[in-house]
This record gives structure tokens, C-alpha cells and sequence, in this order.
């Protein structure tokens, strides 16, 4: 059995992983110099993506998995409420919502002993 034994299989990933996703990204980039930033088929992506991350979200504060399923709601919910009041209080800025709600949940959850 040599050093280079089973290599093909992690090249197939990357290639086959490199394709799937940049193809996208190139059509994307193609199809996104001919839209208008006003127009309806954007505003369309922006609200699915928007709900996209609300469902997820929402997912990760009530259905949470490992570690996060063990914290109380109570501290999901209130690292949630945490942070949006620093995104608003910070002129909308979403990393110091995000980080904020993320040191609301750590602070928490240390606080509880896990």
C-alpha cells in the first residue's frame, strides 16, 4: 500500500465539489451584472434569502443540537433578544449583533456551569 493509494477519492471531492459550487458562482456573477439593484427578481432573492437565515436561526433556538440542546430556551431566546438590541443600538451593524448575542449565549452558558 503506497502513500498515493486512495488519492483519486479526495480529488473527486475537490473537483467534483469545486463544480458544484462554481458553476453556480459563475452563472451568478454573469446573470448579476445584468440586473438592476431595484428591480423584483432581486428583491425576490433577498426576501428568500432573508427567510432562508430567519429559518435557520429559528431552528438553531429551538431545535439545537450537541451542547445547545442541553441551555435552557429561556438563554437561547434572551441571547437572541441581547443581540438584536445591539445590532438596532448600533446603527444596524450585523456583526455586533451577531457578536453580542453570541457573548450573551457564552456568558450564559458559563454562568450555568456548562
Amino acid at each position: 500500500m503506497t502513500s498515493l493509494e486512495g488519492w483519486w477519492a479526495y480529488a473527486f471531492i475537490a473537483i467534483a465539489g469545486w463544480l458544484a459550487t462554481d458553476i453556480w458562482r459563475w452563472l451568478g456573477v454573469v446573470a448579476g451584472n445584468r440586473l438592476r439593484e431595484d428591480s423584483e427578481v432581486l428583491n425576490w432573492v433577498r426576501a428568500v434569502a432573508t427567510a432562508l437565515v430567519a429559518a435557520v436561526v429559528a431552528k438553531l433556538i429551538l431545535y439545537p443540537t450537541g451542547v445547545l440542546e442541553t441551555s435552557p430556551l429561556w438563554l437561547r431566546l434572551g441571547s437572541i433578544i441581547v443581540g438584536a438590541a445591539a445590532f438596532f443600538a448600533a446603527g444596524q451593524k450585523p456583526a455586533v449583533g451577531i457578536a453580542t448575542a453570541i457573548l450573551a449565549l457564552a456568558a450564559g452558558l458559563y454562568w450555568l456551569g456548562f
